[in-house]
């Protein structure tokens, strides 16, 4: 009995660890990481109108790199629109060098294509030099 009782608080244990530990991973740092894709808007366009469903399962939560012009900036929310398609919110350092009209490359995670606006998204952007 009392074996039976042991080998249950210890499995209750390591169940709640694995619970634990998957629960409170670490966060990914994306200005870290390596673009998985380099990519232009028209590109994604024309992928996202081909077969939408390939091109978000391709992109979703991936780190990519795009270059475009600024077509609006918004500093108080940091965030930036691109050729008038992508839609980019910056982490917590926004460059004074983000300035409507000029060509830029930033590097992000992909969130998705929104259909009402008719943009992407990409959010934990930061500027690539």
């Amino acid at each position: 009995m009392k074996k039976k009782i042991t080998y249950s608080i210890l499995i209750l244990f390591i169940v709640a660890f694995a619970i634990y530990s998957y629960t409170y991973q670490k966060h990914r740092d994306i200005s870290s990481e390596k673009a998985q894709y380099l990519v232009t808007i028209p590109a994604l366009v024309k992928e996202f109108a081909a077969n939408d469903s390939l091109a978000f399962a391709k992109y979703q939560d991936q780190t990519i790199a795009i270059e475009a012009k600024i077509t609006a900036v918004d500093i108080e929310n940091k965030a930036i629109i691109l050729d008038q398609k992508m839609f980019a919110i910056f982490n917590d350092s926004f460059s004074k060098d983000i300035i409507s009209g000029k060509k830029i490359r930033i590097k992000g995670r992909f969130l998705g294509y929104d259909e009402l606006l008719q943009e992407f998204k990409m959010d934990q952007s930061s500027l690539i030099r």
